[in-house]
C-alpha cells in the first residue's frame, strides 16, 4: 500500500507540473443525449433563441436539389460563409464545393446525421431531402424511406438538440377532395401520391413535435418552383422549367400536361425569400406552423404564350403523361396565403411576365435568343 500511495503522489505531481510545456487532455465522459427515442413521456423541450448579434449555424440536407444551393447562397450572404453547411449524398460540382462548406450527409443514417449536428454546433436545420412526385410514384419504397423514415431521424435529432427546423411541404399535400380554387391553409387533405402522403405526414409530425416537445418547427407549402439554376428533377410542375431550356436549345417544346391545367407557381427568388422570412419571424407572430405561400397561377398555354413573346418561333405541342396529369388534377389551382401575408408579412415580387423575362435573362445570354436579338 505505501508503494501505491507513493506512485499515486508522484503521478499527481507529474500531471500538475507545467515542465513538459503541454496541457493535459481531459477525456470527457460521453453523455447520452435526450431525444423522443429516449425521453420520458412527461419531458419537454424549448427551442434555441438567438440574440440579435448571433448567427445561426445552419445545415441544409438534400442540398444539391432545386432549392438547396440557392438557399445556401442566400444564407451565406446573411450569416457568413462558414455558418452554412450544404449536404447531400451526391458529389457536388466544383462551383458548389468551393463556394462554401459541403459535407456528406445521409438522412437515413441517424448516427452520422446526429454526429454532424453535434460536431458542427448546428442550430438551424433546413430539411430538403425528398423524392418528388413523379419519381416517388416510380419507386414507392425508396420514397417512403427517404421522405418518411428520413424525416423521423431529422425530427428526433432536431428535438434532442433544440434546433429550429424547417421542412418544406407542397401543393402535393392536397388531394382531389380538397378545395382547389382557392385552397386554404386548413382543409381536407387526402393526397393520392406517396409524395403528397409523406408531406402531410411531415406537416402533422412537425406540429406534433412542436406541441408535444416544444420543437421550433416551421413549414411552408410551396407551389411549383421555377428556377434557372437547376434542371427538372421529376416533379409534376417541371414542365414550367423545361419550356425555357427547350425554347433556347431547340425552339420546340412538348408539354406533358394538358394546356388548360392551372397550378400555382413561384419564381425561386420569392421561394427562398419566403423561407428565410418565416425562419426569422418571431415565434409569437406565428399563428400556425404550416403556411401556404403563393405568387402566381397559370396554365401551360398561358406560360407558352408569354414565352413566345420572347421566342416567337417556339413550337409547342402536347403529349399528356397520364400519371402526371392525374397528379396535377388533384392539386390546388390557387393557394390562399392570407395567413402568411398577415402573420409575418409575406409578399411576392414576381408575376408571370417578370418570371419569364428573368428566366431568359439567366438562360439566354448565349442562346438562339441572343443571336436573334
Amino acid at each position: 500500500m505505501p508503494i501505491i500511495r507513493s506512485v499515486s503522489r508522484a503521478l499527481s505531481q507529474v500531471l500538475q507540473s507545467p515542465g513538459c510545456g503541454c496541457g493535459i487532455s481531459i477525456v470527457p465522459v460521453r453523455c447520452i443525449g435526450v431525444s423522443p427515442r429516449q425521453v420520458a413521456s412527461d419531458a419537454g423541450f424549448h427551442s434555441v433563441s438567438f440574440a440579435e448579434t448571433d448567427h445561426p449555424r445552419v445545415l441544409i440536407t438534400g442540398g444539391l436539389g432545386q432549392l438547396g444551393v440557392g438557399l445556401a447562397k442566400l444564407l451565406r450572404k446573411r450569416f457568413g460563409k462558414n455558418n452554412v453547411i450544404l449536404s447531400d449524398i451526391r458529389k457536388p460540382a466544383d462551383s458548389v464545393f468551393y463556394s462554401g462548406p459541403f459535407i456528406y450527409a445521409d438522412i437515413l443514417d441517424y448516427k452520422n446525421l446526429r454526429e454532424i449536428v453535434v460536431n458542427n454546433r448546428i442550430t438551424w436545420l433546413f430539411h430538403y431531402s425528398a423524392l418528388l412526385s413523379a419519381v416517388g410514384e416510380a419507386n414507392v419504397p425508396l420514397a417512403r424511406a427517404v421522405n418518411i423514415t428520413g424525416l423521423h431521424n431529422v425530427l428526433d435529432i432536431a428535438a434532442e438538440h433544440n434546433l429550429r427546423l424547417f421542412v418544406p411541404s407542397t401543393i402535393g399535400a392536397f388531394g382531389p377532395t380538397s378545395p382547389r380554387d382557392p385552397t386554404p391553409d386548413l382543409c381536407i387533405q387526402r393526397p393520392r401520391t406517396i409524395y403528397g402522403v409523406s408531406k402531410v405526414h411531415a406537416e402533422l409530425m412537425g406540429e406534433y413535435y412542436h406541441y408535444r416537445y416544444g420543437l421550433d418547427f416551421r413549414c411552408l407549402r410551396y407551389p411549383g418552383i421555377i428556377s434557372a439554376d437547376s434542371q427538372p428533377g421529376g416533379g409534376t410542375t417541371d414542365y414550367a422549367v423545361q419550356i425555357f431550356h427547350d425554347a433556347i436549345k431547340t425552339g420546340k417544346f412538348q408539354c406533358n400536361l394538358k394546356p388548360d391545367t392551372r397550378l400555382p407557381m413561384m419564381y425561386i427568388d420569392d421561394c427562398l425569400k419566403a423561407t428565410l422570412e418565416v425562419m426569422e419571424a418571431p415565434a409569437e407572430a406565428l399563428s400556425m406552423r404550416t403556411y401556404n405561400i403563393s405568387a402566381m397561377s397559370f396554365t401551360p398555354e398561358e406560360l407558352a404564350q408569354e414565352v413566345q413573346k420572347h421566342v416567337p418561333e417556339l413550337e409547342v405541342t402536347y403529349n399528356v403523361d397520364q400519371v402526371r396529369q392525374a397528379i396535377a388534377d388533384s392539386w390546388p389551382m390557387n393557394f390562399d396565403d392570407r395567413n402568411a401575408r398577415r402573420d409575418w408579412g409575406w409578399k411576392h415580387d414576381y408575376d408571370l411576365p417578370e418570371l419569364v423575362t428573368t428566366m431568359f435573362s439567366f438562360l439566354g445570354s448565349d442562346s438562339r435568343i441572343a443571336q436573334a436579338n
